[in-house]
């Protein structure tokens, strides 16, 4: 099954995205982005205050500049690891769907999908495709509540709309 995966997003790649007049429907994570957001931001600051009291302990344990600033930066990377939950999204429109996840972006034409679907205790819902295959929709998610079964529904109608399944 061909997929077209969208590493560069710049103007004069073949690859790039074409605007957002192509698409119909965007979805992103509503509630997972304000956590993720709050979570970030107390890594940063704990790590932040630990580097700078890092050397006023007397715990027999000789800590330089270099450890305060190597506590600080593993802070940033944290909260730069958390950062990655805020990039999920799905997009639908005449091609198909994209769907970026964590890491990079993946288009499915219609002609590949067979639908979505929300199983029964999971955290966001999936992608059918037509090789009895699925791709998780992180954008999504059930504690979304409403959002997501709007997403879901307007998905599912542009789906219909486009596949000529009703």
């Amino acid at each position: 099954m061909p997929v077209v995966r969208i590493w560069r997003r710049s103007p004069g790649d073949g690859a790039a995205e074409s605007g957002r007049g192509d698409w119909e429907l965007e979805v992103r994570p509503h509630r997972a982005v304000r956590t993720a957001w709050v979570v970030a931001i107390l890594l940063v600051a704990g790590f932040t205050a630990g580097g700078i009291w890092l050397r006023h302990g007397s715990t027999g344990v000789n800590f330089r500049l270099a450890d305060q600033f190597a506590m600080i930066g593993i802070g940033l990377l944290g909260a730069a690891a958390v950062l990655l939950l805020t990039r999920p999204r799905v997009r639908v429109g005449k091609r198909g769907v994209s769907v970026r996840n964590i890491l990079g972006d993946t288009e499915f034409p219609w002609d590949y999908i067979r639908g979505v679907s929300f199983p029964d205790r999971k955290s966001w819902a999936r992608l059918e495709l037509v090789d009895d295959d699925y791709v998780p929709l992180m954008a999504i998610r059930s504690n979304d509540k409403e959002r997501a079964a709007e997403a879901l529904d307007k998905l599912r109608e542009l789906g219909a709309k486009y596949t000529g399944n009703p």
